[in-house]
């Protein structure tokens, strides 16, 4: 066997470079789809629902465009034609988007603009396992990191250059300003440009050239007990409908009938996952996903409590900086249109230190290890959204991104460092797949759970949810230390 061919510091760079243009899109839409909603009318406790569109299609589309992207070869390669096929469906949904009529077409159409950028981005992170030796991995983690910041430094910051050149910033009630909507055809053209760059600019090994790697983790053996026992997956049908019934009797938010139906759902998958042929696309994920191995386990947890947390920053921030630093909750106001766009700023300043610290984050690794540079950057990013309770003055709230940006490169890049040293590569796509999981599933429970939270324990008001954020970035850090540290210490190797 040989082993896996180191690459050059350029083919890194071609290789990564599609992820400018899936953040363009990804970031214009964290930084404006809130507002999108509130100016078609939405109001801000109907909010969280309305984003739920995106990590539920995450948690549907990602496993499977993972399952199917392992066992793919065409002329395109194995990745690469679902890199091409999300970002052309991606482009139309964002041209459709800001010029939305009705409410309900703006989150259909965010269903699915993120259902095709979710179907370009996991293989990328899969094409990162297949290419670079387990040596090389962080450093092509972290070039995506790299990559992500600058695409949305430059996506997030759109709408206030548009308004500083003297484009429309506020429009008739109902109308989603010309500064948006040109942001938005901007972003289609260059999540385009860029995929297509990396789809013309890279090469992938044939399936049987990946499998003979030496550093390639053998498959996991699963025998006749892969799948969940009959009386696991009737509790966790149970649970849910039994929480669907709580809920309905004593009258709580509707949004916490998400989590009912997660339990549900998951106990349903787990029977129908029993009663269909073994080797098909559902008994297959089920087993893969109990087959996890125990560091993916283990990361499983931290990626829970880092993407509550992120989740809880994009719904909210908006709301929270428009109103207790401009004043205004009204969409229709200069004052809050104002804020939403200096949170363009901000989301673009965090992307900026994120950019910067996927430069330092390999030297941290060397120093520190991957456990430990992780826990550091969760932290920083604990401090960042924990200081929106302190500070008042909105220029002042660029420091605290300093801290979201460290968090937010490692959240992209260090847990996957870890992740596909562990896995198997011809199960590269899947396992990436079910590790999205564990950003969407958290994504789900902060959609849920935050606006029941915020309007029984904070008066409604969006800032706690920012705060919420900050307590969940610290847990996260502290679970990482659960991570094994003799794969860690492998990895560093």
């Amino acid at each position: 066997m040989e082993s896996r061919p180191r690459l050059s510091f350029w083919q890194i760079w071609n290789m990564c470079f599609g992820f400018l243009g899936i953040q363009f899109g990804f970031a214009l839409q964290n930084a404006n789809v809130s507002r999108i909603f509130q100016t078609l009318g939405a109001d801000i406790e109907q909010v969280p629902g309305l984003w739920i569109a995106a990590p539920l299609t995450g948690l549907l589309v990602q496993p499977v465009v993972g399952y199917f992207s392992d066992r793919t070869w065409t002329r395109l390669g194995r990745r690469r034609p679902y890199f091409l096929t999300g970002a052309v469906v991606a482009t139309l949904a964002l041209l459709v988007m800001p010029n939305s009529p009705t409410l309900w077409i703006a989150a259909g159409t965010l269903w699915i603009l993120d259902a095709s950028i979710n179907v370009s981005m996991e293989p990328f992170r899969a094409f990162v396992g297949d290419q670079l030796p387990p040596s090389q991995r962080a450093s092509g983690y972290a070039m995506q990191s790299f990559f992500i910041g600058v695409g949305a430094i430059i996506a997030s910051l759109l709408p206030w250059l548009l308004a500083k050149s003297g484009v429309a910033n506020t429009a008739a009630a109902g109308e989603v300003p010309d500064t948006v909507r040109y942001a938005f055809y901007a972003g289609g053209a260059v999540l385009l440009a860029a995929i297509g760059w990396t789809v013309l600019r890279t090469r992938e090994y044939p399936p049987e050239v990946l499998a003979s790697f030496e550093d390639t983790p053998p498959v996991p053996v699963r025998g006749d007990g892969a799948q969940a026992p009959m009386v696991a997956a009737m509790a966790w049908l149970l649970a849910g409908l039994v929480l669907g019934a709580v809920i309905a009797l004593r009258g709580w938010d509707r949004m916490l009938y998400v989590l009912a139906g997660m339990l549900a759902a998951y106990g349903a998958l787990l029977l129908v996952a029993r009663v269909l042929p073994p080797g098909g696309m559902i008994p297959s994920i089920v087993a893969d996903l109990r087959a996890m191995p125990r560091t993916m386990r283990r990361l499983a947890v931290v990626q829970f409590f880092s993407w509550f947390a992120l989740f809880a920053m994009w719904i909210y921030t908006t709301a929270a900086v428009a109103g207790v630093h401009y004043g205004s909750s009204d969409p229709a106001s200069a004052a809050y249109n104002e804020g939403a766009n200096w949170v363009g700023v901000l989301f673009a300043a965090y992307n900026g230190f994120a950019a910067l610290a996927a430069i330092a984050i390999p030297f941290m690794v060397r120093v520190l290890g991957l456990r430990v540079s992780h826990l550091l950057n969760l932290w920083l990013g604990a401090a960042g959204l924990l200081s929106f309770l302190l500070v008042r003055d909105p220029q002042w709230l660029l420091l605290s991104m300093v801290g979201v940006g460290f968090a937010w490169a490692s959240i992209l890049s260090l847990p996957y460092a870890m992740l596909s040293d562990s896995v198997p590569a011809t199960k590269m796509g899947v396992y990436m797949g079910i590790f999205n999981f564990f950003i969407v599933i958290p994504q789900l429970v902060a959609a849920s759970l935050l606006g029941f939270l915020l309007k029984s324990l904070f008066g409604g008001q969006p800032l706690w949810a920012l705060v919420l954020g900050g307590g969940s970035l610290l847990l996260a850090g502290l679970c990482v230390l659960a991570v094994p540290r003799i794969v860690v210490e492998e990895a560093r190797a």
